[in-house]
């Protein structure tokens, strides 16, 4: 089975590498951006194109990793083009319905997972979502997904949108968060690191209580005297204020309503 991707940003670059370990055939990475191609189509052993119009018929799977506002202009082009190869995305928030009628083999390929070009992930450990228009679609990602993941689903869209939702609230808020606690300790040239320990023990904890359970600070018995005092350190940053305000209130909302 030979694949082009399409895209050559975090995921297209972690998830073509999957591929070639899994020894598929990456024939073309289009990226408009000449030096992302190239560098992608040199790890892959494939051709870097810069212009749409360049993707050629060469594949048996296209696979697209890229911005969601491109999504759409990208599959309605190429489908006219090819409307009988199988066409993937692995957007999470974008519904199986972005394909145009003419496309009968096309389907969502969305790993859960937060990359990066430079951090290494174990694809076997990634679930990987799915859901197809026809069997021939179902066949490529279930073919393509458990050669790579050991942990392959099939989901709709609907549901989808709920697991990436999930997925925002806990990787991206939370590295955001991380952000916060990096900047309060660096304007009093404290480092991040003494967090480590934290961070990781909340981590692993969750792999074993609920999150409701495994909650703990201040703001669980919304303890006035602590919060003021936090909130006054920050007195130079209203958001991040009303943030922790925020964020106070909702996680004694949850102690209570689980009492």
């Amino acid at each position: 089975m030979k694949i082009t991707i399409i895209g050559a940003g975090n995921l297209a670059t972690c998830l073509g590498k999957a591929l070639k370990a899994s020894r598929y055939e990456v024939v073309q990475v289009f990226s408009r951006t000449e030096q992302s191609a190239k560098v992608l189509a040199t790890m892959l052993e494939a051709q870097p194109i810069t212009h749409i119009e360049w993707v050629n018929d060469g594949a048996d799977v296209y696979i697209f990793a890229v911005k969601d506002s491109v999504l759409p202009i990208l599959v309605e082009e190429l489908g006219k083009k090819y409307p009988k190869k199988i066409f993937l995305h692995t957007a999470g928030s974008m519904p199986l319905s972005i394909f145009p009628a003419v496309l009968a083999h096309c389907g969502v390929f969305y790993p859960l997972q937060t990359f990066s070009k430079t951090a290494e992930v174990d694809f076997r450990e990634i679930p990987i979502f799915i859901e197809g228009r026809d069997e021939k679609a179902m066949q490529a990602m279930m073919e393509i997904g458990q050669s790579i993941s050991d942990n392959v689903r099939t989901i709709t869209s609907a549901d989808r949108k709920y697991i990436h939702l999930a997925a925002v609230w806990s990787c991206n808020f939370v590295n955001h968060c991380y952000n916060r606690a990096a900047k309060v300790l660096a304007e009093r040239n404290l480092p991040f690191d003494v967090l480590y320990p934290l961070i990781d023990e909340t981590r692993r904890k969750v792999h074993h209580i609920h999150p409701q359970k495994a909650q703990t600070g201040p703001a669980v018995r919304y303890d006035e005297n602590v919060i003021a005092m936090q909130k006054e350190l920050m007195d130079t940053d209203e958001m991040g204020q009303e943030l922790y305000e925020l964020l106070s209130k909702d996680i004694h909302r949850f102690a209570e309503d689980h009492l």
